[in-house]
């Protein structure tokens, strides 16, 4: 008995070895709860979330220091505007494009550009967008972008076919070579986020209709005076197989993976793509 979850045998093949997997397509009304959970929180803790988040981590720094400081990149989920601040500080040309689905994050962006001088040669712009969607493709000014960057987002998307379908309309808007650098949580490093670990029986979500590495954690947050609130976020785990799979059929091959950020260096995984 599976629920009503569409399952996809496939083989990997290689010269010394056969891999076999199972793909579990979710049901859309499953999908659409773990979406409903993260946009309510966003907007209902998206200024409170943003306060947490206005310095850049030492992985994407590290990732910056490798790339040129000349050329177009595609930002998708730039949340606040942090990186958009810091590529203006390093003075780079070119252009940095920063998509996000919260409204509120984005007028943070915005608000944030107005208090520093944007060097002549750089082109920032921001965009409203559902990366769940193909519309947000279909928007943008420029079809080709020398790499896209995508911090701390993927790893809200649900569904293995939707976060494929993701890569593989970045991989349409790089040219062969081009570069598709991403970062997502490793929270099971950190004891004091596994406390935050929920049961998805706390917002009637059926465990056996998830994929492996789905996780419910909570936020809590109080301004002075006021009592504690509570949010809920969805969060995919991903494994270093998903990695792999999600590469070669999105178009990639992996060049680097690092880990960086937080409590012992290691709740971010980063990793550089290649197009192909």
């Amino acid at each position: 008995m599976w629920n009503n979850r569409c399952i996809i045998l496939f083989i990997l093949w290689q010269p010394t070895l056969i891999g076999v997997g199972i793909i579990i397509c979710m049901q859309a009304e499953v999908i659409q709860q773990l979406l409903d959970i993260n946009y309510q929180f966003y907007q209902t803790f998206g200024e409170a979330f943003a306060a947490t988040r206005r310095r850049v981590q030492p992985g994407i720094r590290h990732v910056l220091e490798k790339i040129s400081p000349n050329g177009f990149w595609l930002d998708l989920g730039c949340g606040s505007g942090a990186l958009a601040q810091y590529w203006a500080s390093e003075q780079r040309q070119g252009g940095y494009h920063g998509l996000d689905f919260s409204a509120v994050l984005l007028q943070e962006a915005r608000d944030l550009l107005t208090e520093m001088t944007i060097p002549s040669g750089l082109e920032i712009q921001f965009m409203q967008a559902d990366l769940l969607t193909t519309d947000w493709i279909t928007k943008l000014e420029r079809r080709a972008y020398d790499g896209v960057l995508c911090f701390a987002a993927l790893h809200h998307i649900p569904g293995y076919k939707i976060r494929l379908g993701l890569v593989q309309m970045v991989r349409s808007l790089l040219p062969e070579g081009g570069r598709f650098i991403h970062s997502n949580w490793q929270f099971h490093h950190s004891p004091r986020l596994m406390a935050r670990v929920q049961p998805w029986s706390q917002i009637g979500v059926e465990v056996d209709l998830l994929e492996d590495g789905d996780t419910l954690l909570d936020w809590r947050y109080a301004l002075p005076g006021q009592n504690e609130q509570v949010g809920y976020r969805y969060v995919h785990r991903f494994s270093s197989v998903e990695f792999e799979q999600l590469a070669k059929e999105g178009g990639f091959q992996i060049l680097e993976s690092f880990e960086s950020d937080g409590e012992g260096g290691r709740l971010g995984i980063y990793q550089v793509w290649q197009a192909i």
